[in-house]
Formats: structure tokens, C-alpha cells, sequence
């Protein structure tokens, strides 16, 4: 793929945009046009198969125009160019424009953006990278003889959109590559597993895997054969930048996008502009982040990506919209309105939400607990926004004692809590920083890539 450019078959109809906007504008005050297309590969192996799948690739365009009072919206897979005229004239001729404000185009801009990076995928045949994988399975199977299975699963995904308003001319190519490698141990009678994953947008740069990586991550599953279930009740908790990024997402995520406040389904309405979490806390959602897995250049309104700063020093400072909610509740505009694809609605999305680096060490962190839990990687992760409750799954966690790791594994450790206490109790924020990608669904469905991190951190939460 020429990633420095709009794609060969997406240029004809991008050319025609602005033409369907000012035909839409005919009847309403504001429009615009979303085209998009989506391609990539999957490759999985484990000790008894081996699969390479090409995703197959979807294209598709979406009409959006502005009634006064909300988006009414076409969309189609044809991109012929009498067919996408004929589209616009249609949706035009069926609005039935109402008194109501004007939306903010926006500043004029024309732009072209593409993900960085030094080793291109799509350069190499699928041959290659399923040697890649090979190798790295090859890597990973001898290394322990309670292995009994290693799983790889990589990813790759080229997605490249393009937008027109009466002010604006965008396009962005975007490549998301994922690795995961899972390896599943026995001693006999327990069976055990651990994974490792890298993702982000860029080249195969980010899916380096060292040979020490390797080696942590089987001795740790071996490990894990041992662990125990923890006692329930309060702990002081020191939390990785993988948990801690859950907590962002799950606590301050879902909660204050807000097409829930919309829809009265969110209890942190009540809290805007007020302290809900210590002083120490920062969160931020940012789709600029460079190299995340939710990372964009602008969303599918074609609002340019920048960091919006949830919780800024403990205070509940703004929420996460797209252009229906930020005018329907006169708040700012931010860039996460965003569609699973070119065939579903636009919903208030995160991208990568993280809590802000601190400026306490990792060793000082374990040092200040008189006896804990450090929590490894998550599983899984519930909200609920209107009671403000929160449930994380942690794959693991490991005895503070003293100050110190014991080496004593607890195996899974379930986190529960209503949202502002577990907050407030946040005592130290780590130097640290790290992102970790996957995918997020608006309830159950709409998904869409995220990466949620930042550094480590200490509070109490109640485990179980």
C-alpha cells in the first residue's frame, strides 16, 4: 500500500465529495460524507494447526446531513460515481429541514495523514509472516517442559478514511498491527496459562519480542500452577500500567462519553467540574497518542484527534463527545465520534484513555506497602454508570510483604469498588508508562480499537 497517499480506488470517489456535500447543503445547513476501507490478515497457530485468513475488504460510503435537530444519514458499498450522486440528491430531497442552531464546520483544513513506520507489512507476503510466526512459536515451545501448548495470533489491519464538510478535505491511512502470543502449562494436575501481546499503529517494529520476554513469560505461567485464591476483603493494591489502564477505561471510559448523559445513564454528570479523585490523578483520552492501538488522526466527523483531559488533578474537568452530543449539551467537541464501520451508526467512542505519568518509582511504590497485592494483566473489566460500580478481573497478583514481593501468586484476582473511592484512595502515581491495545464494544456490540495504560499506580481497592 502506498501509505502516502489516498488508496488507487478510494481517489475517484474522494474527488466527488465535496460535490455531495454542496448538494446536501442545498436543503440543510450543514453535511458532510464519510468514506472508508478496511483490509487486512489474521494468522493463527498452536501446536496442532495453523491458519491464514485475509480480511476480506469492505468499503463503503456514509451521507450525514444536519435537520436541525439531528444527523439523518444514507450509506452504500456501491462508490460508482453516478450512483453516489444520485445518493445525495435522494437523501437531500427527503430531509425536511426544522428550525434549530447551525453546527461549527470547523476551520478550513485539507490534509493527508499516514501512520509512521520502519517495517511495513505490507510489503511482505503472508508467507513470510506466517514464518514469522512459526519462528516465534518454534522460540517459545522448547523453552519449558510443562508447556503443552503455545498459541500465536497476529493481526493486522490497514483502515483509511476519507472526509469532506463545506470547510474540510481529510484523509488519514491508519495500520494496526496486534501480536498475542498465549502459552498454556500443566504440572500434571493444574493447568495454567499466560499470554504476552504487542499492538499498535505502525510497522513490525512494535512486535519485537526478546528472548528474556520469553523466558518471564513462561516462567511466570509455570509459576502460576502454585497460585492460590486470595482472601476477600480491603488490600492496599499496587496496580500495573495493564490494570491501571482498565481501571481508566472501565471507571472514567464509558461513563462520561456522553451520549450517556444524553440518556440519563451515567452518574458522573453530577460530579463535572467537582473533585472526585485524588489530586494525584490525571486521566486523559488521546487519539493523537503516538503509536496506540486506538491512535487516529481524525475521527469519523472529521474532528482532528487531540487529548481531551477527563480528570485533571482530581477534578472531573469534561467529558468525551461527538458533534450531536457536544451541540445537544453545549459542551466542547472532542474527536471520538466514531463507527465500528461504514454500515453502523457513529456512537461517542474512547480511543487510548490512560492515567497520567506520576513521578514515583516502581520500586518506592512496593517499598511503601506494609502488606498487599501487586496486580498483573486483566482478563476482563465491567461498569456500571449509573451506580458507579466497577468490577476488573487481574490474571494475577503477587504478595507485598514489608515492602517487598514475596513470590506468593494469587490466581485470578477479581477488583470491585465503587468508582470515587477507589479514586480518592490513589496514594502514588508511578514514572512509568505503558499502553495496551484491544478492542471496546458500546455495550455488547459496535467495536471499535482502543489501547487503554499509564504507569503504575497504589491505592486500596477490595479484592475477591
Amino acid at each position: 500500500m502506498e501509505w502516502n497517499r489516498v488508496p488507487t480506488r478510494l481517489q475517484e470517489a474522494n474527488n466527488q465529495l465535496p460535490s455531495l456535500v454542496r448538494e446536501m447543503e442545498k436543503r440543510v445547513s450543514y453535511a458532510h460524507v464519510l468514506l472508508s476501507r478496511n483490509s487486512g490478515l489474521q494468522i493463527t497457530l498452536d501446536d496442532r494447526e495453523q491458519k491464514v485468513t485475509d480480511v476480506e475488504p469492505s468499503q463503503g460510503i456514509v451521507l450525514s446531513a444536519w435537520n436541525g435537530n439531528y444527523f439523518e444519514e444514507m450509506a452504500a458499498s456501491d462508490l460508482n460515481k453516478s450512483r453516489l450522486s444520485s445518493m445525495a440528491r435522494e437523501l437531500a430531497s427527503s430531509l425536511q429541514p426544522a428550525p434549530g442552531a447551525d453546527l461549527d464546520p470547523g476551520p478550513p483544513l485539507q490534509r493527508h495523514w499516514a501512520t509512521q513506520q520502519q517495517k511495513d507489512p505490507t510489503l511482505m507476503s503472508p508467507r513470510d509472516k506466517l514464518s514469522l510466526c512459526q519462528d516465534l512459536h518454534q522460540r517459545t515451545r522448547s523453552l519449558d517442559p510443562h508447556i503443552v501448548n503455545v498459541q500465536v495470533r497476529y493481526s493486522e489491519r490497514c483502515e483509511s478514511r476519507a472526509f469532506a464538510s463545506r470547510t474540510r478535505l481529510l484523509s488519514q491511512n491508519v495500520l494496526r498491527l496486534s501480536l498475542i502470543l498465549l502459552v498454556v502449562v500443566t504440572d500434571g494436575q493444574r493447568v495454567q496459562y499466560d499470554w504476552l501481546s504487542k499492538e499498535g499503529t505502525g510497522g513490525l517494529e512494535l512486535l519485537d519480542i526478546t528472548d528474556l520476554e520469553l523466558r518471564d513469560l513462561c516462567s511466570r505461567a509455570v509459576a502460576l500452577l502454585t497460585a492460590e485464591k486470595v482472601a476477600p476483603g480491603m488490600y492496599d493494591v499496587v496496580c500495573s500500567p495493564d490494570v491501571s489502564g482498565v481501571i481508566a477505561h472501565e471507571a472514567f471510559g464509558h461513563g462520561v462519553e456522553l451520549d450517556m448523559f444524553l440518556k440519563d445513564r451515567a452518574r458522573s454528570r453530577q460530579y463535572l467540574g467537582k473533585a472526585i479523585a485524588s489530586p494525584l490523578v490525571t486521566i486523559v483520552d488521546d487519539p493523537s497518542y503516538p503509536g496506540g492501538h486506538g491512535t487516529y488522526f481524525f475521527d469519523d466527523e472529521g474532528q482532528v484527534a487531540s487529548p481531551t483531559y477527563i480528570i485533571r488533578d482530581g477534578v472531573f474537568n469534561q467529558g468525551l463527545s461527538d458533534m450531536y452530543s457536544s451541540h445537544r449539551l453545549s459542551m466542547p467537541h472532542t474527536a471520538n465520534g466514531r463507527r465500528e464501520s461504514y454500515q453502523r451508526k457513529g456512537y461517542v467512542r474512547m480511543s487510548n484513555t490512560f492515567f497520567a505519568r506520576g513521578a514515583t518509582s516502581l520500586d518506592d511504590l512496593i517499598a511503601g506497602v506494609g502488606h498487599g497485592i501487586y496486580l498483573n494483566k486483566t482478563s476482563s473489566g465491567m461498569e456500571d454508570p449509573k451506580g458507579w460500580g466497577m468490577q476488573v478481573t487481574s490474571q494475577y497478583g503477587e504478595e507485598i510483604r514489608n515492602g517487598k514481593l514475596t513470590g506468593r501468586l494469587f490466581a485470578p484476582v477479581g477488583i470491585t469498588g465503587y468508582v470515587p473511592d477507589i479514586l480518592q484512595s490513589v496514594c502514588a502515581v508511578g514514572d512509568d508508562f505503558v499502553l495496551s491495545g484491544g478492542t471496546c464494544g458500546k455495550g455488547h456490540k459496535e467495536w471499535v480499537p482502543v489501547s487503554s495504560g499509564g504507569p503504575h499506580l497504589r491505592l486500596k481497592a477490595r479484592l475477591g
